[in-house]
């Protein structure tokens, strides 16, 4: 999983000071209404849509544009109708790419996706040529200058229901089930060990190092795909060192 994540708190970072914030508002903003429509706009019945109305509110997405993304989702105002479509492909270096998307026109997000990987060097591939490789998981980053040390982060986490602990260089990176994903997230800060980063995503099952050029040339194929409007999440199996996540970034 070493650099992925990483690479996922860089971006944010990011985005949140660069002119992609309205780009980041609307699609946590559409996730929010589809997670309204498919859960209904309980967010304490709701997992997928607690963790999209959490990420709107990391990103300061106003209040009134989340209750309104609910409204559209549940039905009490109208909306636009998306669906959920996943693609896959490989990046240079034969990095596994899968990424989801939110489109109300699967043939124009199709088409938008199979051209971003070809113009970065990818290979668009056929539904199944990647998805087995990742499962969807909760992951968590606390930086080890926030946290005390690793015996006490790890009673911590395995207490509230985490499945495993990894060293990942400067920080900790913590993964759980979807289903302990909140618990854990929340025995942390009350053991006043605040999560860098908090996220539900898609953990590849093993990772492919890759460096230099090559490196540079994976991070370029997720940010074109990241870009796009229907995009919502890439996830990749890369293994790239921090100091080369932190220069791209």
């Amino acid at each position: 999983m070493s650099g992925h994540s990483k690479w996922s708190q860089i971006k944010r970072k990011k985005e949140a000071t660069d002119q992609k914030r309205g780009k980041m508002f609307a699609k946590v903003l559409r996730q929010i209404e589809v997670a309204a429509r498919e859960g209904g706009g309980n967010v304490d019945g709701n997992m997928t849509l607690a963790a999209a109305v959490e990420r709107a509110r990391e990103a300061s997405v106003p209040v009134e544009n989340i209750e309104r993304a609910i409204k559209r989702g549940s039905g009490e105002i109208e909306g636009a109708r998306y669906e959920e479509v996943v693609y896959e492909g490989y990046a240079p270096g034969g990095v596994a790419v899968l990424v989801e998307a939110l489109t109300d026109n699967r043939n124009r997000t199709g088409q938008e996706i199979r051209h971003t990987f070809a113009k970065q060097g990818g290979n668009f591939g056929d539904p199944g040529s990647t998805a087995w490789m990742f499962q969807r998981k909760g992951v968590l980053l606390v930086d080890k200058e926030q946290a005390p040390d690793e015996e006490r982060v790890l009673e911590v986490v395995l207490e509230a229901g985490a499945d495993d602990l990894r060293d990942e260089e400067s920080q900790w990176e913590i993964v759980t089930d979807p289903g302990a994903f909140t618990a854990v997230r929340d025995a942390l800060v009350a053991a006043g060990i605040p999560p860098a980063s908090a996220e539900l995503t898609m953990v590849p099952a093993n990772t492919v190092p890759v460096q230099g050029s090559q490196a540079r040339s994976v991070l370029a194929l997720i940010d074109a795909l990241e870009d796009l409007d229907d995009v919502q999440a890439v996830h990749a199996n890369f293994d790239i060192p921090e100091e080369v996540l932190a220069q791209a970034g």
